[in-house]
């Protein structure tokens, strides 16, 4: 069996690469996605508009999702996703650079599995993307399909 894959939904060009590098750094194995707005989340996710070739594609083993995104927000892709059967239970990171705890209430009320805030500092941004790559890769154990 492949490795599923992380699905990045980040539209900072320089967020996206010190993601990568720093799930790189850890020798991860599985593929990364990205794509850079809420509406291709969605599309990926559902396998519609420009991804339609993935409509039976398995989902990804974890979506690390920005809030501040282009056409639809973080929290209306979460809201959505947790609306919907098919992707109920997949897990979702928050990954954001917001300190609001509006936004913080919003993500987990709307279904978050976790929220994160992207550290300023280079050294403890990789440090946290890595423990993130680690505990949603190799110690959580996601729900088996019924």
């Amino acid at each position: 069996m492949t490795a599923r894959s992380i699905l990045l939904v980040e539209d900072n060009r320089q967020d996206e690469i010190l993601i990568l590098r720093a799930l790189n750094k850890i020798h991860l194995a599985n593929e990364v996605d990205v794509v850079r707005d809420g509406q291709q989340a969605l599309d990926y996710l559902f396998g519609e508009g420009e991804f339609t070739s993935r409509a039976d594609a398995v989902l990804p083993i974890v979506v690390l999702l920005d809030i501040g995104l282009p056409r639809l927000s973080g929290l209306e892709v979460l809201a959505r996703l947790r609306a919907d059967a098919r992707c109920h239970l997949l897990p979702v990171v928050i990954l954001t650079s917001s300190d609001e705890e509006t936004d913080r209430l919003r993500s987990y009320e709307n279904g978050a599995n976790s929220f994160v805030r992207k550290p300023l500092d280079f050294a403890e941004f990789a440090h946290t993307v890595a423990q993130l790559g680690v505990y949603w890769l190799a110690t959580n154990e996601p729900p088996h399909k019924r």
